[in-house]
């Protein structure tokens, strides 16, 4: 895995941003963007300022946190701070290497919500996401920003790691999902994944059959699926 130095991690930042913006996973000034920074480049996080838009980030201004997630400098930190503290300390005892942390109000993933009636947003549709990104718990709405909701995030990645199969997304009801990996390209990716399967899910509509437990575990035997 790269280190990032603090220069290149906000520009990779707002290069995801922008990427994730012009493809119509963000839009207006929803969503928002983390990285804790590696020792050797200061340690802390950085994350997008609230009520920015992630489609024209500035490097310069993305917010500075200690790593006690207080802020140091650049524009206010985006209110869901709190969140994504809790998604870093619960995730590193399962993923060392996580080192960035996504969300957004993806259009599938929210309509899914919408109409959830289990504790899972989507059951295991296809190989890839089954790879890729793994169980996705929905997390009861709250109002942005609620601590309750960070609470309920935290136990949902400790009981899922603990019992083997750690997580890298969680469902916000009503909001979107926040998506975890080891870069923001990485993180991004998960997040691609996760939105176009739920968007194959509504497509297909509520007569779509999940692949079988003996597919699933034939993903876990070759590719260290962690379902």
């Amino acid at each position: 895995m790269t280190v990032l130095t603090e220069n290149q991690a906000r520009e990779e930042i707002c290069r995801v941003g922008k990427s994730l913006f012009e493809r119509g996973y963000v839009h207006a000034t929803a969503g928002n963007i983390s990285l804790r920074l590696d020792e050797s480049a200061g340690g802390g996080f950085l994350i997008t300022p609230t009520d920015a838009c992630l489609g024209f980030l500035d490097p310069a201004r993305l917010a500075r946190l200690d790593a006690d997630a207080k802020q140091v400098s650049g524009d206010t930190a985006s209110k869901t701070i709190a969140l994504h503290a809790g998604i870093y300390a619960a995730a590193l005892k399962f993923d060392p290497a996580t080192r960035c942390v996504i969300h957004t109000h993806s259009t599938h993933c929210v309509a899914l919500s919408l109409r959830a009636t289990g504790d899972k947003l989507l059951p295991a549709l296809t190989p890839y996401f089954v790879m890729k990104v793994g169980h996705v718990p929905v997390i009861d709405y709250h109002r942005p920003g609620d601590a309750a909701a960070a609470r309920q995030v935290v136990e949902a990645i400790t009981a899922y790691g603990q019992r083997g199969t750690p997580i890298r997304a969680v469902m916000l009801a009503r909001l979107g999902p926040n998506v975890w990996h080891q870069s923001p390209a990485a993180a991004m990716a998960v997040l691609e994944e996760l939105e176009e399967t739920a968007r194959l899910a509504c497509m297909a509509g509520t007569t779509v059959q999940p692949l079988t437990a003996a597919q699933i575990d034939e993903l876990r035997q070759t590719f260290g699926a962690r379902w």
